[in-house]
């Protein structure tokens, strides 16, 4: 992990002007650095943080509540508004109906605890359900960043292999105009074959700088999934050649597919969903269950603080739901739905787990079947190449069959480029439906 970490900050310290400085990264090390930096699993770290508060708000309902008050209270009082009238004395005035001021001051400590609250436990319940699914989620984002992270890694690492195989192109055909130039000084070889050794010449130098500008973008491509800025400047220290995207995913169907449903992210995210439906349905109709709740009420009260008495007032309180207007009917109906979602879900997660390991076996099987036979044609491509020339140097042939050579030799390394290219999306398509992505290499 700290290697990675200086990684990061190396790379972030490039400037353009210094790109020839770039650090070389690794493919295990951007998939790493993807899965941890990405900015969608920044959100997703933040949502389990947000779960996480949610269990804590939850088991506030459980945990005592305790508040403190102190008041001075100057108060007058209308006896007839009370309801209250005073005899007066024969040729007195009648009792005045205003009173006071009276003085009260106090000072008073509450406690309350629930004593019995099942609706809340199944909250508490239902929200611990809730974190274990947003951790899942995190785990989906890690998975999902790691996984384009390293398909963008083997794009990039397939356009390198393109310039190099564009490069090889070139420096062939400027041996072959070469070749051709002096045939034609020596009197055996026309001014048309030289003509179509130059066309072929440029045609490749074309096909170079496409090939460079697609590398350059892959590698941005490449930045960008690792959330590093577009300008920095990324050296690949790994090629197609290297076995990318081998991980610990069986390579059997029915043992893969056990493996994934152990370890995929979203199937437990969506497990833990269908718990959290069925934990909310269990809280809401605990809601029909009596409540049982403590209290206390302590302190000093007297018209003055100095004169104040010790009061207190102790309860046990038993609530009873009897009618709530059918809206605790109406949410049970709600939350059924919601676990039958859930379940019609899960199901489908597992069907997907299953033809995505499928497909992705099927596209290693194949791939591994067009790299043999792109090997061969590699090879043939390579001799007729070296046979056509034999046949232009001593004049059998004109260098048209050389122009053609090259040209299979051409589509031939482009057809073993994507055939390693193949393999290595489909060991970590694989990986992907496996639920390991995030420890490719």
């Amino acid at each position: 992990m700290r290697r990675f970490a200086f990684a990061l900050l190396a790379l972030a310290s490039v400037s353009p002007a210094r790109a020839e400085e770039a650090v070389p990264l690794s493919f295990a090390q951007v998939v790493s650095m993807a899965a941890q930096q990405n900015a969608s699993v920044q959100v997703a770290q933040l949502r389990t943080a947000q779960a996480a508060a949610k269990v804590t708000q939850s088991r506030g309902a459980l945990l005592p509540s305790v508040s403190g008050q102190a008041s001075m209270t100057d108060r007058t009082f209308n006896l007839y508004a009370l309801g209250i009238t005073l005899p007066s004395a024969p040729g007195a005035a009648p009792y005045p109906a205003l009173q006071g001021p009276v003085w009260d001051s106090e000072a008073r400590l509450r406690v309350s605890q629930p004593v019995f609250d099942w609706s809340a436990w199944r909250k508490l319940r239902a929200s611990r359900l809730g974190l274990v699914g947003a951790r899942a989620d995190q785990g989906v984002s890690g998975e999902a960043a790691a996984a384009n992270a390293a398909l963008a890694y083997l794009r990039a690492a397939r356009a390198e292999a393109v310039v190099t195989a564009r490069a090889e192109d070139l420096r062939l055909a400027e041996e072959l105009q070469s070749l051709a130039e002096a045939q034609l000084a020596a009197g055996t070889a026309p001014q048309i074959d030289v003509t179509r050794a130059r066309t072929q010449v440029a045609a490749t130098r074309g096909a170079l700088s496409v090939a460079h500008n697609q590398r350059d973008r892959a590698r941005i491509d490449l930045s960008r999934a690792i959330g590093l800025p577009p300008s920095t400047s990324i050296a690949l220290a790994d090629t197609l050649d290297s076995g990318l995207g081998a991980s610990e995913a069986p390579a059997e169907g029915a043992a893969a597919v056990a493996f994934a449903l152990d370890h995929r992210d979203d199937l437990r995210a969506e497990q833990a969903r269908l718990q959290r439906a069925r934990a909310d349905r269990s809280a809401t109709s605990a809601e029909r269950l009596p409540r049982v709740d403590a209290s206390l009420d302590w302190g000093l009260s007297g018209e003055h603080y100095g004169d104040a008495i010790q009061t207190r007032t102790w309860a046990v309180a038993v609530t009873v739901p009897l009618v709530d207007g059918f809206r605790r009917e109406g949410k049970l109906a709600e939350q059924a739905g919601l676990v039958r979602e859930s379940e019609v879900r899960e199901k489908d997660v597992r069907s997907q787990v299953e033809a995505e390991i499928t497909g992705a076996l099927l596209d290693l099987s194949s791939g591994q079947d067009q790299q043999q036979v792109a090997a061969m044609r590699l090879q043939l491509a390579h001799d007729e190449v070296a046979q056509a020339r034999e046949r232009f140097v001593s004049g059998v042939a004109g260098n048209i069959e050389v122009i053609n050579a090259q040209s299979s030799l051409v589509r031939a390394r482009d057809a073993d480029i994507d055939a390693r290219f193949a393999i290595a999306s489909a060991r970590t398509a694989l990986a992907r439906a496996a639920g390991v992505a995030r420890r490719m290499h």
